[in-house]
């Protein structure tokens, strides 16, 4: 929580969540594990994608998630070597015929598990010191024969390369073209839209494709080509998103700068209130609901429709509610909105109808109505003319230690907040 409210102007963590989102690796009853693939995932947040896909498949927590310990040659586990095909790398086509998705076979599954038998974490729950987070091979848990893939990989065979057998396999899939246009859509969906019509498939997808194996699947180059296209800054694609829960709950504290104390023990009290806050919205971290990840990225037709239901809008307005009332916590220590710092972030304090488009420009992805602004006036200065609050947050700036002043200031900024962060605009992106 903290490293997503501090990064600053940065893809850094935007990207090390939807990796967690690809790979949803969840239910690892062990912080280092859980801390050690996290690292791993913050450090390929824009880096190579072939290499994060090798270093995954040997991930101590990927192990233990998708059975890759009780891979044995007498005994093969085809759950990862399906994950890594259907969901990891290049994705199910439509089916081809019995046991055959165009992109892969069935006979892919259950020769690539037997190239993946060997590995082991190790250090689980472990209480020694001396004992790290890893993973080995074991050379006789390994399948050594010949692994015979499917016409779909040209018929290739894979002869025992002991522990880099992994990563030969790794780069065998790479060496198909659909790989690139699949992380592509997955990325589309992350940052642009969950519809991707035929002119984005065109214009967007394939040129975001081989632009990736142009650049040998280094993931910046096309995240500076997406984010910097025309494409990305088209009117219609500026806030169709609903928010997941993670942004929702952290725009509102980064974009209103809402204060921490610098005490570490206090802010991981109020980080870990913040956590606990975001789970009833039904998306914990590092506890996503299937291998797939959160249903929002995946799910048709709803997509990120899914995020809003009788139950989640409750628990996202009473957080906000909270931020802007009382404070997120417990006891005194709460995250809350300071709304006489919120104002000074703003160009024009002093004119209500600057205050209510300052805050407008800083909290939602599109301008609002003229019918909004007049309602939200009505509550910033109910019944009251302009001028009023020019008085009066002038008589504030020229006494802001007298508290009556800051009060009466405060109150209405409060009120003001509350509403904004309450309405549909705010919970898009």
């Amino acid at each position: 929580m903290e490293l997503l409210r501090t990064e600053g102007v940065s893809l850094r963590e935007k990207m090390t969540l939807f990796w967690h989102n690809h790979f949803a690796v969840s239910d690892i009853q062990d912080p280092k594990y859980i801390y050690r693939h996290s690292i791993l995932l913050r450090s390929f947040a824009w880096g190579n994608f072939r290499e994060l896909i090798k270093q995954v498949t040997i991930d101590p927590s990927m192990l233990r998630f998708l059975n890759g310990g009780q891979n044995t040659a007498s005994a093969p586990n085809e759950n990862y070597a399906r994950e890594l095909l259907e969901l990891f790398t290049i994705g199910k086509g439509p089916l081809a015929g019995p046991g055959d998705y165009t992109n892969y076979t069935e006979q892919d599954v259950v020769q690539m598990a037997r190239v993946l038998t060997g590995w082991r974490d190790r250090g689980f729950n472990t209480t020694n010191p001396d004992q790290d987070v890893t993973s080995v091979f074991l050379a006789g848990q390994h399948d050594n024969g010949v692994k015979q893939l499917s016409p779909r990989f040209n018929n290739v065979q894979i002869s025992n390369m002991g522990n880099q057998e992994y990563a030969h396999l790794v780069d065998l899939i790479f060496q198909q073209d659909e790989v690139a246009r699949f992380i592509s859509r997955k990325l589309y969906r992350w940052f642009v839209y969950y519809i991707i019509d035929d002119n984005a498939e065109a214009n967007v997808i394939q040129p975001m494709a081989q632009l990736l194996i142009e650049n040998d699947y280094e993931i910046k180059p096309i995240l500076e080509a997406l984010l910097g296209s025309a494409h990305f800054y088209d009117i219609l694609n500026v806030g169709p998103m609903i928010k997941n829960p993670i942004d929702f709950s952290i725009s509102a504290l980064k974009q209103l700068e809402v204060a921490f104390p610098p005490a570490l023990a206090q802010r991981y009290t109020l980080h870990f209130r913040i956590f606990q806050a975001i789970i009833p919205m039904e998306m914990e971290y590092y506890n996503p609901p299937s291998v797939a990840g959160w249903k929002a990225y995946y799910q048709q037709p709803q997509f990120y429709r899914v995020w809003i239901n009788a139950t989640t809008l409750q628990s996202r307005m009473g957080y906000t509610n909270l931020l802007a009332g009382d404070g997120v916590g417990q006891g005194q220590l709460r995250a809350r909105i300071d709304p006489l710092h919120a104002i000074t972030l703003l160009p024009d304090p002093f004119d209500p109808n600057a205050v209510i488009d300052g805050f407008a420009k800083l909290l939602f992805p599109q301008p609002i109505t003229d019918s909004q602004k007049i309602a939200l006036k009505e509550v910033l200065l109910p019944g009251l003319p302009d001028y009023e609050w020019t008085v009066e947050y002038a008589a504030y700036e020229a006494n802001p230690s007298d508290q009556n002043l800051a009060d009466a200031v405060a109150v209405k900024l409060r009120n003001l907040l509350q509403v904004m962060l309450s309405m549909p605009e705010f919970y898009l992106s």
